[in-house]
């Protein structure tokens, strides 16, 4: 075998090499007591750091722009305590539109009439209690089936319930705040997956319709994110994904032009169909779409705090 001549390998000028990361980008130091302007302002300018900027960025591009900003949530979300400042974009007008699952109003309630939620689930398996909490069950059930008989989604008809019985702790409800704010939050459910479809109150024709009421109800929140708006997923891994997908759809179906928005999908692992349904197949026709891993107890508060130091 011929010997390779390796004197003639060709070389180039680092000075003159594209880079992809240059001083600029680098973290900052910081200084106690610092403020979080300061903190956020020294973050690197790379990967997941410059993808929070640019997401930070568009939603607020977005509010001034008056296009759609909607905010799909897991109930793991709500579980996390993050539903203040959730309520409190939608109260500073940022949110414009909240999308639950099944789960979601039912640790939305709890907390509203309790101030408590999340039960010990592998405990309570044991002796078939899990999911069983009576007061839970009618509530939500009633006001779902109320809803119904009065033309209304879920998101509506529980949040109107929070707000007429005065629950206590109705402020920290995302459903009553949609009422409250004018923010329309719809519920998509599928059935059997949520406690309160163990309990003799639940009406699977009124949960049924109420999901589709509340599912063409998000059409028009999709619409109004044509060019400019933002979807963020936060925590739902199939349900939500997939009903945003057929929501996108149908108002393209519908000849509405929706392109040229922003899409993040925020969870602890990557899951395929976030990532296909909310990062890149809405975007192919023009738009971004970004996937941020980690907990939603520290980047939700990260996102939240950037966005208010500039709203």
């Amino acid at each position: 075998m011929a010997r390779l001549d390796f004197t003639k390998v060709r070389t180039y000028s680092l000075n003159r090499r594209p880079s992809k990361i240059k001083k600029g980008d680098l973290a900052k130091t910081g200084k106690r007591s610092a403020s979080f302007k300061r903190f956020y302002d020294s973050l690197p300018d790379i990967l997941a750091a410059r993808d929070i900027k640019n997401i930070r960025d568009d939603i607020i591009n977005a509010r001034k722009k008056r296009r759609s900003v909607i905010f799909m949530l897991g109930a793991h979300v709500v579980k996390c305590g993050l539903s203040p400042l959730i309520i409190d974009l939608m109260k500073k007008r940022v949110i414009t539109a909240i999308a639950l699952n099944g789960a979601g109003i039912i640790h939305d309630a709890e907390l509203a009439m309790t101030g408590k939620t999340s039960e010990d689930v592998g405990k309570a398996l044991k002796d078939g209690s899990f999911g069983m909490a009576k007061e839970t069950a009618q509530f939500i059930n009633g006001a779902i089936n109320k809803g119904v008989n009065e033309g209304v989604g879920i998101g509506t008809a529980v949040g109107e319930k929070i707000l007429a019985e005065k629950l206590p702790l109705s402020d920290i409800s995302i459903l009553a705040s949609g009422i409250k704010y004018n923010v329309p939050v719809t519920v998509h459910v599928a059935v059997g997956t949520d406690i309160i479809h163990q309990h003799p109150s639940c009406n699977g024709a009124a949960i049924g319709e109420g999901s589709m009421i509340d599912f063409r109800n998000l059409v028009y929140s999709v619409i109004k994110l044509n060019k400019g708006g933002c979807v963020m997923n936060v925590g739902s891994a199939i349900i939500l994904p997939e009903v945003f997908l057929k929501a996108l759809n149908l108002a393209r179906n519908l000849k509405h032009k929706v392109n040229h928005f922003t899409t993040a999908n925020f969870d602890m692992i990557t899951h395929y169909r976030p990532t296909q349904n909310v990062v890149k197949r809405p975007t192919e026709g023009g738009g971004l779409g970004y996937n941020i891993i980690g907990h939603h107890e520290i980047m939700v508060p990260l996102l939240y705090q950037a966005i208010l130091e500039e709203i």
